[in-house]
């Protein structure tokens, strides 16, 4: 998330808003270093990269007003600060994900007790100096260190002065401070500078189509976070038409051999030009029902999609396994696709 300066159990640290919803500030370019000079990171959440979190955006390279990644691509927002994990919805964040120290080093500040509350609900002057929400500062030596923004409050396991190993768990991911979604926020400074954990070297407001990403991470971790074009975050089936709302929520109504039949996609980081098209298909093969959505006009950070029929006027759904198809068009190339079924 963008780095606002504020004041921390009297330490100066910087806090990250969330969803690119904040006003913006100046930019500051990230610094060049060498990752041999900084530690190695592991994954800063215990979940499963491509199953039950994936990565939302990367720090923001561009010097000016517009968005640029590390790829070149805009899998950001405008002065985004860091990287964030997003789990898939709040019925996992309910259930608890643990947020895990990146490297090995000494906790330095931390803030604890702000509500676990949506900005859209609560509102930007709500959090106005605590836009990171609960948040833990880890210093690793030599003046890195790295923060961890947007935790569950009453989760923080840790104190000032801990010592903390690599993978050691420091709280729960939450919903605290400027963000609509549950995820974890991890910011990468040197002396103060913000770094770009997965482009290090790179000259101040460049980038590199062609970046493998590895950076400042164990190739454990790079691995788990290679870089993706688009992704889906959501697939699946209700019992009624949808919004982004219920699939935040996590707990759609299933289908029954008498309800309705929806098939549902929640996709991340599309880009401008983008074509979705979602197919619904019965157990015969027969096509149940299908759409195609026109180019997108501009980049999208998430998008939801769905289509569906009413059950048969005459008895129910045959027995069968249900499927949906989700494919996503970019150039004339599939760039995303998710096949995903039920049984009824």
């Amino acid at each position: 998330m963008r780095l606002v300066p504020l004041v921390l159990a009297g330490l100066a640290v910087a806090c990250s808003p969330s969803g690119g919803s904040s006003a913006q500030a100046p930019k500051t370019a990230a610094a060049t270093a060498s990752p041999a000079a900084g530690p190695r990171l592991s994954l800063p959440i215990a979940c499963t990269v491509g199953s039950t979190c994936e990565v939302q955006n990367y720090v923001d390279l561009d010097p000016g007003p517009g968005v640029k990644d590390y790829r070149c691509s805009s899998n950001t927002y405008e002065a985004h600060s860091g990287v964030d994990i997003r789990l898939l919805d709040m019925k996992a964040q309910a259930a608890g994900v643990d947020v895990l120290a990146a490297a090995a080093g000494t906790v330095a500040r931390l803030r604890d007790g702000v509500p676990d509350i949506s900005i859209r609900e609560r509102g930007k002057a709500a959090v106005n100096g605590q836009e990171c929400g609960n948040g833990v500062v880890i210093s690793h030596g030599d003046g890195w260190e790295t923060q961890y923004c947007h935790l569950a409050q009453g989760s923080v396991k840790v104190k000032v002065g801990d010592q903390v190993a690599a993978g050691a768990p420091i709280a729960k991911v939450g919903l605290s401070g400027q963000t609509e979604y549950p995820h974890v926020h991890l910011t990468v400074r040197k002396d103060g500078v913000m770094i770009d954990p997965f482009a290090p070297n790179l000259a101040p407001g460049s980038c590199d189509g062609a970046a493998a990403g590895g950076g400042m991470w164990t190739p454990q971790a790079a691995k788990a976070m290679a870089y993706k074009a688009g992704t889906v975050l959501n697939a699946g089936f209700a019992a009624a038409p949808v919004s982004m709302a219920s699939i935040e929520a996590g707990a759609l109504p299933r289908p029954t051999t008498t309800s309705p039949l929806i098939a549902y996609v929640r996709a991340i980081n599309l880009r401008g030009g983008d074509v979705q098209e979602l197919t619904l298909t019965g157990p015969d093969g027969r096509v149940l029902a299908t759409s195609a959505q026109p180019p997108l006009d501009r980049a999208k950070a998430q998008y939801m999609f769905f289509v569906g029929k009413k059950a048969p006027a005459a008895g129910a759904w045959a027995r069968g396994r249900y499927t949906g198809a989700y494919v996503v068009r970019r150039d004339g190339q599939t760039v995303v696709s998710r096949t995903f079924a039920i049984e009824l």
